[in-house]
């Protein structure tokens, strides 16, 4: 993958363990950031993106929410 990849997540969350499940299963690995325990995760997570939502998957900067739209980015970009 070329892109900058950088996963904003909670360990509580069942739609990042989700995501993270699925990153397990087909050997993705990139940087992740747990806003619970990350103060600046949280406060760019929230300036970048907008909100606190969490899975967000930021691609060269830019948010994408959504478990499955995550799940399916992942999966097409890693051919």
């Amino acid at each position: 993958m070329s892109e900058h990849l950088v996963l904003y997540m909670r360990p509580t969350c069942p739609f990042c363990v989700k995501v993270i499940s699925f990153m397990e299963r087909a050997g993705i690995d990139i940087p992740m950031r747990n806003i619970s325990e990350d103060p600046d995760a949280e406060r760019t997570l929230i300036e970048v993106g907008g909100k606190r939502q969490v899975p967000c998957l930021f691609i060269d900067g830019k948010p994408l929410y959504e478990s499955d739209d995550i799940i399916a980015y992942l999966r097409d970009t890693q051919a």
